[in-house]
């Protein structure tokens, strides 16, 4: 399938968004938890809570209720398990005396809830929003009451309410020195959909409030440059995970000022072709386009009311799928510096494919733009 042109049949787009959600249940682990991509050597055998929050989003919204369920069930399992390092983590916060980088939550997890043992850039925070936020849409995407998730969405609320201000990597696993206004983002709209859920006591509640709102004003003081949202905190730069911030996150309003010209910005800086780099300076495997992120674009055009560029960006992210029907993490179309690409390569292998979180957004934005049936709130 060629990219970069918008002459492609909806029924072939939606052919596609059927045989992604076939793959990613057909990989989805016994425990429940989706890998990230299932033979690349970095990524395997571990899964995200932020990659599979949004697989489970996309699955969910396709209309895959019996998967997604079970993959937030394991997150609610890897959770409770560590209850008392949570409970560890904000007792030292509350106390103004907060734990070393090394003993936050780790980012992933080995399919049975551990760990595991290979180094990673692992404090980020992000995925535990996005965790918060796709169970609760689920749950009321399909009538499926919160209850059985409480716990651990309660420790979730307790751990983000006492650690969000606090510098981490990036979805990215990169930059740890800096509070990323993609990560705060996602804090937010976990926390608020957590704290709208009804099912948190009281004082759990105006945590989330309080967090919510406190979050709110320092992307205001810090996070916006002529208007936009910016990637990490005294920045102009972007992102290209700003975009989900518009949607499917919903925590900035498509139409609003800001969510305008934080789509623009984007657009104008990231997107070639109908194929997104995460950033300008990115170096990874050369710095190529991300199918995700260009689904993550088209889901905000599609809030802000432009079909027309959402499906733009649905067809150029389903003419990156390979012979074998999968979908990379991203293609070599357009480096912003092929000199690092063999790097990669001579460390890691070739691009991750089939990245399950690639199929994912395809799904999520096809179901939105009506191409495939679905469900959505």
């Amino acid at each position: 399938m060629p990219r970069s042109t918008t002459h492609v049949d909806n029924a072939v787009l939606a052919d596609l968004a059927t045989s992604s959600f076939e793959l990613i249940v057909s990989l989805q682990d016994s425990s429940g938890a989706y890998p990230a991509s299932p033979e690349f050597s970095a990524y395997r055998d571990y899964s995200w809570f932020r990659d599979g929050a949004f697989i489970a989003d996309g699955v969910s919204a396709f209309g895959g209720v019996e998967s997604a369920t079970r993959f937030f069930d394991w997150c609610s399992g890897v959770v409770l398990t560590h209850r008392e390092s949570i409970e560890r983590i904000v007792a030292a916060a509350q106390k103004g005396a907060p734990l070393p980088d090394a003993e936050m939550l780790p980012t992933r997890f080995r399919f049975d809830g551990s760990a595991g043992n290979d180094a990673w850039w692992d404090f980020q925070l992000d995925g535990y929003g996005t965790w918060l936020w796709a169970v609760t849409e689920h749950a009321h995407r399909h009538g499926i009451p919160l209850e059985r998730w409480q716990p651990a969405i309660g420790l979730t609320v307790d751990y983000l309410a006492s650690s969000w201000d606090r510098p981490c990597f990036d979805w990215w696993e990169e930059h740890s020195e800096h509070i990323h206004v993609s990560t705060l983002g996602c804090i937010a709209a976990g926390l608020s959909a957590a704290g709208e859920s009804g099912i948190l006591e009281p004082e759990q509640v105006a945590a989330t409030e309080a967090a919510t709102t406190a979050i709110t004003e320092t992307v205001r003081r810090r996070g916006i440059t002529d208007g936009h949202l910016t990637k990490w905190l005294g920045t102009s730069d972007v992102d290209g995970s700003l975009a989900a911030l518009i949607s499917p996150l919903g925590h900035v309003p498509a139409r609003s000022a800001l969510g305008l010209a934080t789509i623009a910005r984007v657009d104008e800086a990231l997107n070639v072709d109908g194929g997104v780099h995460r950033f300008q300076a990115d170096t990874f495997y050369g710095g190529g386009q991300w199918p995700l992120l260009s689904c993550m674009l088209g889901l905000a055009f599609a809030a802000a009311g432009d079909p027309e560029r959402a499906r733009a960006q649905l067809v150029w992210a389903a003419g990156t799928v390979t012979g074998s029907g999968f979908m990379p993490e991203q293609v070599d179309d357009h480096l912003l510096d092929p000199a690092f690409t063999d790097e990669w390569v001579s460390r890691w292998g070739t691009v991750a494919t089939p990245l399950l979180w690639s199929h994912a957004m395809y799904i999520r934005l096809a179901v939105e733009l009506g191409i495939t049936p679905g469900v959505l709130r």
